[in-house]
């Protein structure tokens, strides 16, 4: 597997090695060592979620604000920008963000640290969004950012509006 680093401390994205042939397809999805010791995923996984959307829809900024959650993220069918954003004011990379296209067909994956708000935006007909966390989901404690906040400045591949849920519509720039 390859590691690759981004500018937000502890946010990599990992290329699995794919064996495939003209049947098909093997990767090794996650391995606790390997993935430890190779991209320093250190905290433990405690759910798996999956989720699919249709084409245009955008859910983020997500983050949970007393019991924040890692992710390691993946698409098994389709295409998405997924975005990480730094909201720590104390880090020297507060407001910054990285972006990167994942889709069933590149197998990448992206870890999200604890501590980042996470969004993803679906480029294809319908994307397969699937995710490991580091600690439950908590709806009481979900916090959300305005996905189009200027000061981040999230450069997403949409023309016009996002599908967006309410949650997400009535979301507060990160301030």
């Amino acid at each position: 597997m390859k590691v690759i680093q981004t500018v937000l401390e502890g946010a990599v994205i990992i290329e699995p090695q794919v064996f495939g042939d003209e049947r098909g397809y093997f990767l090794e999805a996650f391995h606790a060592e390997r993935y430890r010791d190779e991209a320093g995923i250190i905290e433990p996984f405690v759910q798996d979620n999956h989720s699919r959307s249709s084409k245009g829809v955008l859910r983020g900024l997500h983050f949970q604000i007393t019991q924040p959650q890692g992710k390691l993220v993946r698409v098994s069918q389709g295409e998405v920008f997924d975005v990480a954003v730094d909201i720590n004011p104390e880090s020297a990379t507060y407001k910054q963000w990285v972006g990167v296209v994942l889709s069933g067909s590149n197998h990448l994956q992206f870890y999200v640290p604890p501590g980042y708000a996470h969004g993803f935006l679906v480029l294809s007909e319908t994307a397969d969004f699937q995710y490991k966390c580091t600690d439950y989901y908590n709806p009481s404690d979900e916090g959300c950012v305005k996905w189009d906040d200027p000061e981040i400045g999230i450069e997403w591949p949409i023309e016009g509006e996002p599908r967006l849920s309410e949650k997400d519509a009535g979301a507060k720039p990160l301030g």
